[in-house]
């Protein structure tokens, strides 16, 4: 697969050169919380006191969970791992999981019925995608590539060899995942909370399958943390895969 630039792509500031990850990521928080923003004002069936402490639990699961996962992705022996590991390892799946958890437990203590997650499912998608085209554009340098491969889709991401590129399948994943979730949003045929299902589900399925392709180091009965991770997901929302037909509004 050819492209007019080579990957990874990096730019020069005061004779120091970095790579642009850390700007992607930068960029998708804030287009992600903008646009979380413009759709809490237009419809939010939960109070604003109690909207706040679940934004604060969702971001505080997801910085331990996406450190905690990132982390067990090479390591099962934590009492190994520096601080500074910590702080480098990181993993969306993780972050999800963690924030939802989280939420769930900010809920009980608030004894808020209202499902939450439905206003924080297309902004993720939108965070999720501008973080992953710093991904690609990171190549190598960035552990999200994939597996050398022959397939015509194979490309040189840095380090000389073909390989698949998985951040770039997972940007075209994501935008079909985003248009569909929307047009079903506008229709609103689904009872609330179930869109946020819908995203996990689909999301953590996609990553389940990429991770067969990634150079996993870290391997328990063939399966790599992420894809455990993944099937807690399943587990975890066993009545939306169980039972579809409840899922519609009457």
């Amino acid at each position: 697969m050819l492209f007019l630039f080579k990957i990874p792509v990096t730019f020069t500031l005061f004779n120091k050169e970095y790579n642009l990850h850390f700007i992607f990521e930068t960029l998708a928080f804030f287009l992600a919380f903008r646009y979380y923003i413009y759709q809490k004002n237009k419809h939010d069936y939960i109070s604003s006191e109690n909207r706040l402490f679940i934004v604060l639990g969702a971001t505080i699961g997801a910085l331990i969970g996406s450190r905690l996962f990132g982390v067990l992705e090479t390591t099962l022996n934590i009492t190994s791992v520096s601080l500074l590991d910590i702080y480098k390892s990181k993993t969306i799946i993780g972050g999800l999981i963690g924030g939802l958890l989280f939420v769930e437990l900010t809920k009980i203590i608030l004894k808020e019925k209202q499902s939450s997650g439905d206003l924080f499912t297309l902004p993720l998608i939108i965070g999720i995608f501008i973080g992953r085209i710093g991904c690609f554009l990171t190549g190598t340098l960035e552990p999200t590539y994939g597996k050398e491969t022959t397939f015509f889709t194979g490309m040189n991401l840095g380090d000389g060899k073909l390989r698949h590129p998985t951040a770039l399948y997972e940007l075209i994943f994501l935008l079909f995942l985003f248009f569909i979730l929307k047009k079903i949003q506008e229709k609103n045929i689904l009872k609330n909370g179930i869109l946020f299902k819908y995203f996990m589900i689909s999301y953590f399925f996609f990553r389940f399958l990429i991770e067969f392709i990634k150079p996993n180091t870290l391997l328990i009965y063939g399966l790599s943390t992420i894809q455990f991770v993944c099937i807690f997901c399943f587990i975890y929302y066993y009545r939306v895969l169980l039972f579809p037909k409840t899922h519609f509004l009457k």
